[in-house]
C-alpha cells in the first residue's frame, strides 16, 4: 500500500486538499504516500499554468509529514513534464527541490498537448505513437535527474486506435528507452489510471512490463495518478497481478531519490 503518484490542489488540474488526502490515506490503512504534483514548463495550452511555489510546496509537505509521522509516511515528490527544450530548467528544479522521488512524464509532443488531443491532429495513430516515444527518449537523454518514467504508454488513454492494440508500440524505440533506464538506474511506474479510463489494464500494459523485465528492469513503482482523495491506491490489486504476470517480484519505494525494494 504505497501510492507514488498523488496530486493535490498544487496541481493545475486538481482541487484535492492535501490534508484531507492524508486523512483518507490513513483511514484506508495506506502505509506511504508520495505527493507528485505537476510541474510542466512551457505547457502548450493557453491559460493553463502547471507551475507552483516550490518553497511553499516543500514546507507544506514537510509540515504534514511531521504532524502525521506516527500514522503515515509522507514523501516529497514531483511529476515533471519533460520536453527536450526544457531539460536545463527541469534539472535546475530537481537540484534545488530536495525531492524523494521524481516522475518524468511526457504530456506534450512536438509542443502540442496530448490531453486535448491537439497532438493527434494530422497524424495517423502509428505516426503519433512513434513521434511520442522518440521525443520521450530524447527528453530523458537530456534530463537525467528523475526516478521513473510515468505512464509510459500514455497515448492509449487518449487515442482509441492505440488503445485497441492495433497499433504497434514501437518496441524498438521502447527497447532503447529501457536500455537507457536500466543502465542509468532508473525505472518505470505502473499507473492504474488506465482502469479509471476503462482501458482494462494499467499503463503500461503487461506486454510492455514483460519486455522491461526480460531486459533486466527491476525498478517499478505503483501510482494511482490520483487527483482526488477517493482514488488513492485505486485498483492496486489488479496492478500487482499484472506485475506477477510479467515476472516482477518487487515494488520500489524511494527516499531521497534512492530506491528500496519490497516484495509483492
Amino acid at each position: 500500500m504505497f501510492d507514488y503518484h498523488v496530486h493535490t490542489s498544487f496541481s493545475e488540474d486538481s482541487q484535492a486538499d492535501m490534508e484531507e488526502t492524508i486523512k483518507k490515506a490513513i483511514q484506508q490503512g495506506i502505509k506511504e504516500v508520495c505527493f507528485t504534483d505537476h510541474v510542466d514548463y512551457d505547457f502548450c495550452v493557453d491559460g493553463a499554468n502547471f507551475e507552483f511555489d516550490i518553497k511553499e510546496y516543500k514546507q507544506t509537505i514537510t509540515g504534514y509529514a511531521q504532524k502525521y509521522k506516527n500514522k503515515l509516511s509522507i514523501l516529497k515528490g514531483v511529476e515533471l513534464g519533460v520536453q527536450p527544450h526544457i531539460s536545463e530548467k527541469c534539472s535546475k528544479l530537481t537540484q534545488q527541490g530536495e525531492f524523494d522521488f521524481v516522475i518524468a512524464s511526457t504530456h506534450t509532443a512536438q509542443r502540442k498537448d496530448i490531453h486535448t488531443k491537439k497532438f493527434f491532429e494530422g497524424k495517423s495513430a502509428k505516426e503519433a505513437n512513434e513521434i511520442y516515444y522518440l521525443e520521450l527518449y530524447e527528453s530523458i537523454k537530456k534530463f537525467n535527474e528523475f526516478s521513473v518514467i510515468g505512464h509510459i504508454d500514455l497515448l492509449k488513454r487518449y487515442n482509441v486506435e492505440i488503445a485497441s492494440g492495433k497499433v504497434q508500440n514501437h518496441l524498438d524505440i521502447l527497447e532503447e528507452i529501457f536500455k537507457y533506464l536500466i543502465h542509468n538506474g532508473k525505472g518505470i511506474e505502473i499507473n492504474t489510471s488506465g482502469y479509471r479510463y476503462d482501458l482494462g489494464e494499467p499503463l503500461p500494459s503487461v506486454k510492455i512490463l514483460k519486455m522491461y523485465k526480460q531486459m533486466g528492469g527491476e525498478i517499478v513503482t505503483l501510482g494511482s495518478d490520483s487527483h482526488t482523495k477517493d482514488t488513492l491506491c485505486h485498483n492496486f490489486s489488479l496492478a500487482k497481478k499484472c506485475m506477477e504476470d510479467a515476472g516482477l517480484k518487487y515494488i520500489a519505494r524511494f527516499k531521497k531519490m534512492k530506491p528500496y525494494f519490497v516484495k509483492i
